[in-house]
């Protein structure tokens, strides 16, 4: 993994906050595609976001996982929009919270038209959890690519991270072709340039359809 500069950040530089959403009812009216970006609690998602975009904090990073609760919508430059969802597995949220999230989460990720794909993000030290391989296996029907961001890589030896990117591509082969992954650092800021373009590709041509 080599460190990125700053100027690499094109795709994600400069994106807007633009609202929250709590009740899968008062999704906004899609106008741009859309990436998704989940991930077990603790995983590092909020910081991934915050060094794609270069900024540090648009998502909130908190050292209390679960306590993303919202859809937080941020919109880039070419009118496309980055989706922050609730994190998920973390086993001291009640119930009831936990009902509210899997509601949000199902209304989105299942019906959303103007999804363009997902970003699954894992602690490369513990890639492909339970939860996540169920997020894969429930994601699947949608036929919309997965690039999986192996945050945290840092904290890894070069040959560990060798040898955890190549397990996690062959295990992500079994869900499809279109599924991808990748090491990441946010302490680093390693992985941006890789990660700019595998989301770019997604949203060639179809950044605006929803306008």
């Amino acid at each position: 993994m080599s460190n990125q500069p700053e100027s690499n950040t094109r795709l994600f530089a400069h994106a807007n906050f633009v609202t929250s959403v709590a009740d899968p009812a008062k999704l906004p009216r899609p106008r741009g595609a859309e990436i998704a970006f989940a991930g077990r609690s603790n995983a590092g998602k909020s910081s991934a976001i915050n060094t794609l975009v270069g900024e540090k904090r648009l998502a909130f990073v908190s050292k209390t996982p679960g306590r993303t609760q919202l859809i937080n919508y941020f919109e880039l430059r070419n009118g496309a929009f980055l989706t922050d969802l609730p994190g998920y597995g973390y086993a001291d949220v009640p119930p009831e919270v936990q009902r509210r999230w899997g509601m949000l989460l199902e209304r989105y990720l299942a019906k959303r038209e103007a999804l363009a794909g997902l970003v699954l993000v894992m602690d490369a030290r513990r890639p492909l959890t339970k939860l996540d391989l169920q997020m894969l296996h429930w994601f699947g029907p949608r036929q919309l690519p997965v690039h999986c961001l192996l945050t945290k890589a840092d904290k890894l030896s070069r040959m560990e991270q060798t040898e955890t990117l190549r397990n996690t591509r062959s295990k992500l082969a079994a869900f499809g072709p279109g599924n991808t992954a990748q090491l990441f650092s946010s302490l680093k800021r390693s992985g941006i340039e890789e990660a700019e373009a595998t989301l770019g590709s997604w949203l060639d041509g179809t950044a605006g359809n929803f306008r």
